[in-house]
């Protein structure tokens, strides 16, 4: 395989061939989330862990407040060689070791006293699990911001949708008439779900890794000889944490995966979500139906072979995330059974499946902005296909209309014998009804008049929208408003 950054055709300009920009990624391709989880992203974040250690240990006396400084000025991911490192990582199974000696080496050139301060006490696993966390809140910002529009496009959707008809169905078919703002409503409601699981995990879920060598932070008490253990451990976890806006975990996790496992999930979750949206979208929009139809600007959509064809591109890339997401999250919640105090395979099998999930999450998230915001919804087409199945779509208020005077169970009956006779033949439910006796009288006593209305038969639709739409979107945590 190629991987020289020489021009691939006349013309073209060099090629990096080493790079991942998403080529087979469409979901998250050129989407905000790209840059905040991507190599340089986890490696600023590693150097950001460096360095607000350095200023925690300055601050409790252990470090000189001269090196911490330095230190943090040097901390800058575009002084080191990110591709280097990447491939010094194999000598050590990850990426701390290689980016502590070059980060060292930068800092000595600035230094040398200050040098003797990097990594002070610590270990790789301290570094770059705070990075991952790090990286984690970071990439939750702009997906969040894209929750928010979302949700925002899809209470206009249920509002302005509130007492549209549309066919619901089950099991593939018609089953009885519906809403689309209550179908509207659905889809915001999972995508709040969504929202909470990543603002309980940024408030409460985002631990700084503090433990040394195998849990018992013993290298950062060598450097603290004077220090009451319990003390000072409480206080350089509490002071770390404070630097990085990251809370403070009661123990080391090194081996107890929780707040990986707890970021995977809610990654999850949110392609699943959205993922709902997505598959709905593909079944509203197939020929045949043609009740909505995803925005397709500038050609986009455009079938390689079929001029005709603008296919569903949003959808089928956010389903495409929805449908990767759950092997990437087991794989995650496989690495629960960590052995002893640092795991040989299991942390280091984390890493590429929940980038990848944060990947997709992101990426989803940015598309779904679009996709619900210009959606197109054909209120006619969808009244219009409520009357495919002549009628039958409200037999379930025909058959509770015949029983008081023909019984549950003989109603039930002749129902059934009527709705075949209507998919058989294409003649409409209720003429077919009206034609026997026993039936058409047992319709002329019914209550109401407008019994095979669709529109007639939706229900609580109406008022569960509403309800639906009294749940708000919360304050993202820290304060900020939910679009920042």
């Amino acid at each position: 395989m190629r991987t020289d950054p020489t021009p691939v055709a006349e013309g073209l300009g060099p090629v990096n061939l080493a790079a991942d920009p998403g080529l087979l990624a469409p979901v998250w391709a050129g989407t905000p989330v790209l840059d905040a989880v991507s190599d340089g992203a986890w490696l600023q974040a590693m150097l950001d862990a460096e360095a607000a250690l350095c200023r925690a240990q300055a601050a409790l006396g252990t470090v000189p407040a001269d090196a911490a400084r330095v230190i943090t000025e040097c901390a800058r991911a575009e002084l080191l060689d990110v591709r280097q490192l990447a491939r010094r990582a194999r000598e050590s199974a990850n990426p701390v070791v290689a980016t502590v000696q070059e980060f060292t080496r930068v800092v000595a050139a600035r230094d040398p006293e200050a040098a003797r301060s990097v990594h002070l006490g610590s270990t790789s696993q301290d570094i770059l699990d705070t990075a991952t966390v790090l990286v984690v809140g970071r990439a939750a910002r702009p997906i969040r911001a894209d929750l928010v529009r979302v949700e925002r496009s899809l209470t206009v959707l249920a509002r302005e949708h509130r007492d549209t008809l549309v066919a619901g169905r089950t099991l593939a078919l018609h089953a009885v008439p519906t809403t689309f703002g209550l179908k509207a409503a659905g889809w915001r409601h999972l995508v709040l779900d969504a929202a909470h699981r990543l603002d309980v995990l940024c408030a409460e879920g985002l631990p700084v890794q503090l433990g040394g060598a195998a849990g018992t932070l013993a290298g950062y008490l060598q450097h603290a000889p004077t220090a009451d253990p319990a003390a000072y451990v409480h206080d350089l976890t509490r002071a770390f944490a404070a630097e990085l806006d990251l809370s403070a975990p009661l123990v080391p996790w090194h081996v107890l995966r929780t707040p990986v496992v707890d970021a995977a999930v809610a990654a999850a979750f949110l392609c699943g979500a959205l993922g709902k949206i997505a598959v709905d979208v593909l079944s509203l929009t197939r020929t045949e139906v043609g009740e909505v139809h995803e925005p397709a600007p500038g050609g986009r959509g455009a079938s390689s072979a079929m001029p005709h064809k603008r296919n569903p591109v949003l959808a089928t890339a956010i389903r495409s995330a929805a449908l990767q997401a759950p092997q990437l999250a087991a794989t995650v919640l496989g690495c629960l059974p960590s052995e002893d105090e640092r795991s040989a395979g299991a942390w280091h099998a984390e890493w590429e499946p929940l980038r990848a999930l944060l990947r997709l999450a992101g990426g989803a998230a940015h598309q779904a902005v679009e996709l619900v915001a210009r959606l197109s919804v054909d209120a006619e087409r969808m009244r219009a296909n409520t009357a495919l199945t002549g009628g039958q779509i409200v037999s379930e208020r025909i058959a509770a209309a015949l029983a008081p005077a023909l019984g549950k169970a003989r109603a039930r009956e002749l129902l059934n014998e009527a709705s075949a006779r209507s998919a058989r033949t294409g003649e409409p439910l209720a003429r077919i009804l009206r034609e026997d006796g026993a039936t058409a009288s047992a319709l002329a006593a019914a209550p109401t008049t407008d019994l095979f209305d669709p529109g007639a038969y939706t229900g609580a639709a109406g008022p569960l929208t509403d309800r639906a739409l009294s749940r708000t979107l919360p304050e993202a945590p820290g304060g900020r408003r939910p679009d920042q």
